[in-house]
């Protein structure tokens, strides 16, 4: 499927203060400047106004003598709850979001897209629904945005996709390194290169860059048009939509559909732009190397930092961010001058749970020849949050409160919210990224020493009996700590209290995070597997389940 070449977002001219009548003048403007391709979605409005942004369009369009011309591409499938972004995945929403969409519109968009996906609901249910907007008629043809590889594989099979919307600039190789562009190509999907310019951080380096600044003047446009022109030179299936907030703007913007580029010039840029360049090569490495790179890969928790120890001890040379400070690319830059100057044997050990960010160091090993060993460490979530509370508490003796997860700045300041990100993001490697070998090793957690103990869940407290093994009654703010206190003292127990409100979890100690627990066996000296939980509910279930103790009924 192809689009339109140069397309406007027009997402800012309904989520920041703007009057309609200048929202009009600028969609106006890009209609008079050749542009037809137009991208908007249901959740693109002020606060929970879904639909804003796509009546705003249909109206400029209805006023406009091109505007029976446009291409319109809308998604559906998130929220905005309180002016925030909440991915909404279920069947009912996206086919609610598809008939809005078609309403708000006064016609059905060209191309409806799934916004993003949505980690608490199967991926297969929300493709499922596409496929039923596409078959009610509520939209010509269907995508997916801001994707995984693994996950677009997935949507190909159960859908007809013609589209996928990413991030994509000459300052941003995600889609590249991901994978994600070479299937679209491969496939011959559209590709939308949403925030094609780099977002409002990195769209200042544009005056800046030497190169864009010369190839600028010789075409005669504006550094900007040369940024979004070198993208769009990547393939004939790659459009981009920048976010213009300007009639001035777009009509610059508009000119890069324009602009060609010769060997030399395209040379240059794909030299200077690693996003410009070629998929990442998955050769694997000759049998003569001698260099070996060694990629240690998990969640965190998941037992990297002790094995890390054992690679150096054999004489590998660690690479971390966290030591070296920078990003992962940093990272993966100083590997490679390493390698390059007679190092034989690395290791790095950060997380490198998604395929773009394992790119960038399988890419570089390979451009000095070494050969590169995955090692997959799978673990389960609940076992790494155990390892990452177990880490903290050697390293403070304490559990940290949120604020002091926020300053501190080394792994033992995880938040529960940056854990349950990482998961979501997950994606488990497969040996074309480019290894030469890839192992993947299940956890096995090592039982510790210690005492039995035993933990009662307040809301049962008053039907247990005191007893000689150390005690403790555990609760949340949302119960009186004074109540709590007294029923522990019944029991001649300790009160553990999380004392945190509510929303997203900020601390480990909430229920059924097992940080309270984990905590009274650091002090008091137990062993986790020795010990009892007794409760009411499958959340005191789970608390037990994770820390490897017994659960009892306080029925």
């Amino acid at each position: 499927m192809r689009l339109p070449r140069v397309g406007l977002g027009c997402m800012r001219l309904s989520t920041e203060p703007r009057s309609e009548s200048d929202g009009v003048a600028v969609i106006h403007a890009a209609l008079e400047a050749g542009v037809r391709l137009f991208d908007t979605a249901t959740a693109y409005c002020a606060v929970d106004a879904l639909g804003e942004n796509e009546r705003l369009l249909a109206k400029a369009l209805a006023l406009h003598r091109l505007g029976s011309e446009a291409v319109i591409v809308t998604k559906g499938g998130l929220r905005r709850p309180g002016g925030g972004w909440r991915p909404d995945g279920r069947a009912k929403s996206i086919l609610e979001d598809a008939e809005r969409s078609a309403e708000a519109l006064g016609r059905v968009p060209d191309v409806f897209l799934l916004h993003a996906p949505d980690p608490s609901v199967p991926w297969a249910t929300s493709i499922r629904a596409l496929g039923v907007v596409l078959e009610r008629g509520l939209a010509k043809t269907i995508g997916l945005s801001n994707v995984t590889v693994g996950q677009l594989d997935e949507a190909l099979a159960l859908a007809p996709i013609t589209a996928v919307q990413q991030g994509l600039s000459i300052f941003d190789d995600r889609a590249r390194l991901s994978g994600v562009l070479a299937r679209c190509l491969e496939r011959r999907l559209a590709v939308m290169a949403h925030t094609p310019l780099g977002g409002p951080k990195r769209i200042a380096r544009l005056g800046t860059s030497a190169v864009l600044g010369e190839l600028a003047k010789v075409k005669a446009v504006s550094p900007a048009v040369i940024a979004l022109a070198a993208v769009l030179d990547l393939d004939e299936l790659v459009c981009v939509i920048p976010g213009a907030r300007r009639p001035e703007t777009i009509a610059d913007a508009a000119r890069a559909e324009s602009v060609t580029f010769d060997a030399d010039e395209r040379a240059r840029l794909r030299e200077t732009f690693s996003a410009l360049g070629p998929p990442s090569t998955v050769e694997a490495t000759g049998a003569g190397s001698r260099s070996e790179v060694v990629l240690l890969m998990g969640i965190q928790g998941s037992g990297k930092s002790r094995l890390v120890d054992e690679y150096v001890a054999n004489g590998f040379v660690r690479f971390n961010r966290d030591l070296l400070g920078g990003t992962l690319k940093d990272t993966a830059l100083a590997m490679s001058r390493a390698l390059a100057s007679g190092t034989s044997h690395v290791v790095l050990d950060n997380t490198y749970t998604t395929r773009a960010s394992r790119a960038t160091v399988i890419e570089a090993a390979k451009k000095q020849g070494a050969k590169v060993r995955g090692l997959w460490l799978d673990v389960p979530l609940h076992e790494a949050q155990v390892n990452v509370i177990n880490r903290m508490l050697e390293a403070h003796g304490r559990l940290l409160g949120p604020d002091e997860l926020k300053k501190q700045k080394d792994n033992t300041g995880l938040t529960p919210l940056s854990h349950f990100r990482t998961v979501r993001e997950l994606e488990s490697p497969v040996r074309d990224e480019g290894f030469d070998w890839l192992e993947t090793r299940p956890f096995v957690r090592t039982v510790k020493d210690g005492d039995a103990g035993r933990f009662v869940a307040f809301e049962c407290a008053e039907t247990v009996s005191g007893s000689d093994v150390p005690t403790f009654v555990f609760a949340w703010t949302e119960t009186e700590r004074a109540a709590v206190e007294a029923a522990a003292a019944r029991l001649g127990a300790q009160a553990l209290i999380c004392p945190h409100g509510g929303g997203p979890p900020s601390c480990w100690c909430r229920p059924p995070l097992p940080g309270l627990l984990l905590e009274a066996c650091h002090r008091a000296k137990l062993a986790p597997t020795k010990c009892t939980v007794v409760g009411t509910t499958e959340t005191h279930q789970m608390l037990a389940a994770t820390i490897g103790a017994t659960f009892v009924s306080g029925s």
